[in-house]
């Protein structure tokens, strides 16, 4: 058995705010990414700028934040919005879904391609090897944050989180920390290192995500308010992830047959 380090949600104050770890770990994300995007646009020079990029990752965040927060509220609990409204505000407590974050990155990067007359798919192109980093940090946030731990086990790893009972349970926080985050940005990483077709990068995105995270909801717990979907067996999280995979196959297709221009 491993030992949860538990840790408060709150990383320390400004004055009387608190500022949480699972913002935080968002925060540091989001400026990791856009290093490291930096640092690729320096040794490897392609038609973006540096400050173009500076517009792009700026348009990525609110996408990100944005979808990610009304898409949690739409596909996992919208409950909250006839209880508390403003709890939609309250993103420092948790509460981000990927699958809605996507949408919002992509509206964002529409709005930002036309502003820079840049081709759509070369910005998703740009912005998909380092979405992982966020990835990765978020999981760490639902970590300290003790959520979205997984399901009951008896595996010598498991863990007893302090808001799930005295059951040991799978840290699936760090599978996905684990697919989602290192495994998924070294693939995307070292496959974009080398000019490739227009759209294929994030068609790898979109495939790599979406089947670790269809692979990882096996080991963690449903949410509660949802349970399982379909054929008894399925999650939200899965159900959401199989379009993605769908999409991701296609652009690889069309990509490699050189539809996209």
């Amino acid at each position: 058995m491993l030992i949860y380090p538990s840790m408060d949600p709150v990383a320390f104050h400004i004055g009387s705010w608190p500022v949480y770890w699972y913002g935080l770990m968002y925060l540091i994300g989001f400026f990791a990414g856009w290093g490291v995007l930096s640092w690729r646009l320096h040794v490897s020079p392609r038609d973006i700028t540096q400050e173009q990029l500076s517009d792009i990752v700026f348009y990525a965040a609110l996408g990100a934040i944005i979808g990610g927060r009304l898409g949690y509220i739409l596909f996992y609990d919208w409950r909250v919005l006839v209880s508390d409204p403003l709890l939609i505000l309250q993103i420092w407590k948790g509460g981000m879904s990927f699958h809605g974050g996507v949408i919002g990155v992509l509206l964002a990067m529409f709005i930002c391609a036309k502003k820079l007359h840049q081709p759509f798919l070369a910005l998703t192109d740009l912005l998909a090897p380092a979405v992982p980093i966020g990835l990765g940090a978020g999981r760490i946030g639902n970590f300290i944050n003790d959520e979205l731990w997984g399901r009951i086990t008896t595996m010598p790893w498991g863990m007893v989180f302090p808001n799930a009972g005295m059951n040991l349970r799978h840290p699936s926080q760090l599978y996905e920390f684990f697919l989602e985050g290192i495994i998924l940005f070294f693939i995307l990483w070292i496959y974009s290192s080398k000019p490739r077709p227009l759209g294929v990068i994030s068609g790898w995105f979109a495939i790599g995500y979406g089947v670790f995270r269809f692979f990882v909801e096996f080991f963690r717990e449903p949410d509660v308010q949802i349970g399982f979907v379909a054929f008894g067996w399925m999650t939200e999280g899965q159900l959401l992830s199989l379009p993605l995979i769908l999409v991701g196959i296609g652009l690889m297709l069309w990509s490699y047959r050189g539809n996209l221009k």
